[in-house]
């Protein structure tokens, strides 16, 4: 027959204000973490929808009607205007510096649209530029929705009058003083193997919701355990006292 514990070693409620101010500043935090990784997991899924309605054959017109984000893939047919080509200055793949390849892009319905085709190395010697070769007649790309080039913190170069051009930066307002109706997004394309692509190995957002998912659970789980713990911590047993001057 078990009998129960005296009531003297039973575990008591004992309040320490340090440790409850302590994770009442922390449990918050932990909670907020956990519905900000729910709610961006959330905003992706509804994102990769709209991005799966968008990716069929859809005109170029059409899509660019809509709200194009910078990662949306898309699928165009069109051809490379030829002439106008830009090389965007110090970009490194691998420790070796290079250049990007731009070039415009005439889709058979809608605006033209800067595609960046990837990073060629460069040169030994500063004053040559790279040998590029654009495709001619119809082709059809895969490619994804990007901001144009932003400008760096070192100052623009010298702008050249003829093709192709080296540049630090292209904004669009510069790209509109060759296709005046040149569209509001650029565009990347989505690997080397694409119609006129070099080295496209550019480095995408691959953390999709259930890694978010994930991310909220650990944070909920922190949460928890840190207010169980409180609460055990809490629960003491009482000091026994030892009386050493007694007999």
């Amino acid at each position: 027959m078990s009998t129960a514990p005296p009531s003297s070693l039973r575990r008591r409620w004992r309040f320490d204000w340090r440790l409850w101010l302590f994770t009442g500043l922390l449990f918050p935090v932990l909670v907020s973490l956990s519905v900000w990784q729910w709610q961006r997991a959330g905003e992706k899924e509804q994102r990769m929808d709209q991005w799966q309605q968008t990716r069929s054959e859809a005109p170029w017109r059409a899509l660019q009607s809509g709200a194009l984000t910078a990662g949306q893939p898309i699928r165009i047919q069109g051809r490379y205007r030829p002439g106008p080509l830009w090389l965007l200055d110090n970009r490194t793949r691998n420790g070796q510096s290079g250049y990007e390849v731009l070039s415009l892009f005439e889709p058979m319905t809608g605006d033209p649209v800067l595609v960046n085709r990837g990073w060629v190395p460069a040169p030994r010697r500063r004053d040559a530029l790279p040998s590029v070769r654009t495709p001619t007649g119809m082709v059809t790309i895969r490619a994804r929705v990007a901001d144009y080039p932003t400008p760096p913190v070192i100052g623009e170069t010298t702008v050249s009058t003829s093709w192709p051009r080296r540049v630090q930066s292209l904004p669009r307002e510069r790209v509109r003083d060759v296709a005046p109706t040149v569209a509001a997004v650029s565009l990347r394309l989505d690997g080397a193997d694409q119609p006129g692509a070099f080295r496209a190995d550019w480095e995408l957002d691959v953390m999709g919701p259930g890694t978010h998912y994930g991310y909220a659970g650990q944070w909920a789980l922190l949460a928890a355990l840190l207010l169980t713990m409180t609460l055990v911590a809490s629960y003491r047993k009482p000091e026994q006292r030892t009386d050493s001057n007694h007999g």
